[in-house]
């Protein structure tokens, strides 16, 4: 039977050697790591290794992390520890279509995902009532083409990154949101923000991905959640869902399909980024599930 008052969560990667499993789960001993559960993997296209190991003790984040120093340092790791109960703090931004901004409310309003929303972004005042049906407070920041061809984007991401800082975010989820994010603010975002794009990925990106899919007559059509990165929708590929069509539905009838699977895969991969599943592995992703 698991014991201890704190559930804590180790994430490492290091050159592959061995000694790394005997090493790590030697130093959780001392600060009595009762585990519940452990993963890794052998990346035989980078020669890194993945581990993930969940357990319950009495220490703390800190002490734990004190406890496995020096093993991290004898295999050069890069390494982290979370207390599995803390919430993480998510920023939701939107445009028009409130369809996965009210999977992620829902299931995180039921218990299910963990996570913290304090704050709902949008260039669109369309999914202001929704956010306040969550009781979330909803900020306007208007995306603004001028007529002498400049915009108001630079001001934009900058009001984004104050409010970034203000409620304290550790993820930013891209919950339909229509817009492209400049190369800077993906910068800043590395590996702290998702997206869901209408699309089994790597096919048809960019605009109208439905339609590009119907021209060419698909028979399955998906949806993607990858992290953003500044090459658009080529970050890495959290989790993919799809959706199974044929040659008699519309255009219309594959936005309809593949919207009922797009939430679902939203959520997926927020869950696994907010439990501490996802590691990367260059442009890749190694998600102990």
């Amino acid at each position: 039977m698991v014991t201890g008052t704190n559930s804590l969560i180790v994430t490492l990667s290091c050159k592959n050697q061995p000694g790394i499993v005997h090493a790590i789960t030697g130093a959780l001993l001392n600060v009595g790591a009762d585990i519940s559960e452990s993963q890794q993997f052998d990346s035989h296209n980078s020669g890194t290794f993945f581990m993930r190991v969940q357990f319950a003790t009495d220490s703390t984040v800190a002490k734990t992390e004190e406890a496995i120093a020096d093993v991290v340092e004898q295999f050069d790791m890069d390494a982290r520890v979370y207390d599995a109960a803390a919430k993480t703090r998510t920023l939701i931004m939107v445009s028009k279509d409130g369809r996965t901004m009210n999977e992620l409310l829902f299931q995180q309003r039921s218990g299910t995902l963990p996570v913290e929303v304090p704050v709902i972004v949008s260039n669109h005042l369309d999914l202001q009532p929704m956010a306040y049906f969550y009781d979330v407070p909803f900020v306007h920041i208007p995306l603004i083409k001028y007529k002498d061809g400049t915009d108001n984007k630079a001001d934009a991401e900058k009001r984004l990154m104050e409010l970034v800082d203000e409620f304290d975010i550790e993820l930013v989820v891209l919950a339909r949101y229509m817009q492209i994010l400049s190369d800077d603010l993906t910068r800043k975002l590395d590996g702290k923000a998702i997206n869901i794009h209408h699309s089994f990925l790597p096919s048809f990106k960019g605009a109208r991905p439905y339609h590009q899919a119907h021209d060419r007559g698909v028979k399955l059509i998906g949806a993607t959640a990858h992290y953003v990165t500044a090459d658009l929708d080529e970050g890495p590929i959290i989790e993919q869902r799809v959706q199974r069509v044929n040659h008699a539905l519309t255009a219309q009838d594959f936005v309809q399909r593949g919207r009922a699977v797009e939430g679902a895969t939203l959520v997926q991969a927020v869950q696994w980024h907010t439990e501490h599943r996802v590691l990367m592995d260059g442009d890749r992703t190694v998600i102990f599930d």
